[in-house]
């Protein structure tokens, strides 16, 4: 962490001084504790990492929704100084930096998984220590079946607990046939979109900062499960993406291709033959997106909408964010390369959700797939057959690792990654949305107008998606609107 000179005015409540935090879960644990005291205010609110939140739900790094607080996330150097000139490199996002990586004939595949296996073990006692009882996040993939084999070799008393966000999602069966074949106990949970919700607005006042990731009502919902039942720690298997590779399938050239940043007439959308229609929404706003962007998962608002709901013309200052990337966007010279460039910057919001939500309830948060020994020797002693197959199979070693344990590979074949009932959650918080709306018009004065106009739209997923952005930006705003005193994480403990 680092702390600058002062750039608020003197007698303001609030330390005056400029912030800096690691975030890369990278670099070891994070400490947000350094926020307890942030008051807020609406002068300390910047517009731009709002339409950042509108646009792509994520703050772009190394920016938040304070103006006077910024984070280094993987792949900027937490000694610079990010309120001037960032700067953004991250070495493992590219597989020319690992030149040294040997030919595939030249492993033995038996040493490779036992390898694989004993740092992941080692990476999850490391992720533990310090935690009584700790809970690991089984989502019924890849990642979190390897990593629950680990956990019940070395951390056997954790208990596992699997989300269930829609019915199209199969998780559960997998992760407790998983849980259950490896000795370890396994509990579930349902979406309840009006539960989490009100989850998600008890937590606000620990909650240090805010993104609007798609999954961080789901993680809010998990997180307050597990501090209920007396868990103390969370183990989470993120983080394996920028270095084991990001394949591009045929679907993720062609919304590239289509991503034009087009802006279409305003009422194009509402044209009965299409406001109806999901795939024709999700098609027409692809093609106002920039073609990168389009990476980040969701729909989202369109830059026409961020202006209208925020008053002016915020979403171009938003995507000149994306300059600090462009060298390392220009590098990537494959689909896939530039996939990781992606995946390092959306750390900022998939780490940041679990961030946000331990330190409102007081949990301690580890990531085992971050462990630095486990990174570097996947990615420089693997080979790059192990990483991504021929066909774009990906993590090849991955899969090596569960198929030593089950005879047919348990993960699931409808992944749900922790997922939300959208629809759900617009039909039961739709009124209480709005109000929050109402209340911070000075920020977001479009808002309102924008939930009025499509208030009969909401069974759309692709207009229920904008919806949660709202819903989990407009209520964090009005919390920090006005100067706060200090409050701790211990307070939102349920």
């Amino acid at each position: 962490m680092t702390l600058s000179a002062p750039s608020r005015p003197a007698g303001s409540g609030w330390a005056d001084r400029r912030i800096q935090i690691n975030v890369s879960p990278h670099a070891g644990e994070v400490d947000l504790s350094v926020l307890d005291g942030h008051g807020g205010g609406a002068a300390l609110l910047d517009p731009v990492s709002m339409a950042d939140l509108l646009r792509n739900g994520f703050v772009y790094p190394p920016h938040t929704i304070f103006r006077d607080v910024k984070v280094a996330s993987t792949g900027f150097d937490p000694a610079q100084d990010l309120h001037g000139v960032p700067v953004f490199h991250f070495a493992r996002q590219s597989a020319m930096a690992a030149p040294s990586r040997p030919p595939a004939d030249a492993v033995d595949e038996d040493d490779l998984v036992e390898t694989y296996h004993r740092l992941l073990c080692d990476a999850v006692t490391r992720s533990t220590a310090g935690m009584r009882s700790p809970w690991l996040l089984q989502s019924g993939g890849k990642d979190s079946t390897s990593m629950a084999i680990a956990v019940a070799e070395v951390a056997p008393q954790i208990r596992c607990i699997t989300y269930r966000g829609g019915q199209e999602e199969d998780e559960i069966d997998s992760a407790r046939f998983v849980a259950r074949k490896l000795g370890l106990r396994h509990e579930s949970l349902v979406c309840d979109p009006a539960r989490s919700y009100d989850r998600y607005l008890a937590c606000l006042p620990g909650m240090p900062l805010l993104t609007a990731d798609f999954a961080l009502l789901s993680y809010v919902d998990l997180a307050t499960e597990i501090a209920g039942e007396g868990g103390d720690g969370i183990i989470d298997a993120l983080g394996s993406d920028p270095y084991f590779g990001v394949p591009a399938h045929w679907q993720t050239h062609v919304l590239a291709w289509l991503a034009r940043r087009l802006r279409l007439p305003r009422g194009t959308l509402g044209w009965s033959v299409v406001g109806s229609n999901f795939g024709l929404c999700y098609l027409l706003g692809t093609m106002q997106m920039d073609s990168f962007e389009r990476f980040y998962p969701g729909s989202r608002f369109t830059d026409a909408e961020v202006d209208e709901l925020l008053g002016g013309e915020v979403a171009s200052l938003s995507m000149r964010r994306l300059e600090v990337f462009r060298d390392d966007i220009a590098a990537a010279t494959t689909m896939e390369a530039r996939r990781r460039v992606s995946a390092t910057i959306l750390e900022s919001a998939i780490f940041a959700k679990g961030m946000y939500a331990a330190r409102a309830l007081n949990l301690r948060l580890g990531y085992p797939y971050c462990d630095a020994a486990l990174c570097d020797w996947v990615f420089h002693e693997v080979p790059d057959d192990r990483l991504i197959g021929p066909g774009g199979v990906n993590k090849v070693l991955v899969r090596q690792h569960i198929a030593r344990h089950f005879h047919e590979l348990p993960y699931v074949s409808a992944k749900g990654s922790f997922r939300f009932d959208l629809c759900g959650l617009a039909a039961q918080r739709f009124e209480q949305v709005y109000d929050f709306a109402l209340q911070v018009q000075e920020l977001v004065p479009g808002a309102p107008a924008w939930l009025e106009r499509h208030r009969h739209r909401m069974r759309n997923k692709y207009f229920a998606s904008k919806f949660y952005l709202l819903a989990v930006i407009l209520p964090w705003l009005q919390s920090r609107l006005h100067e706060s005193p200090p409050v701790s994480g211990e307070e939102a403990l349920p």
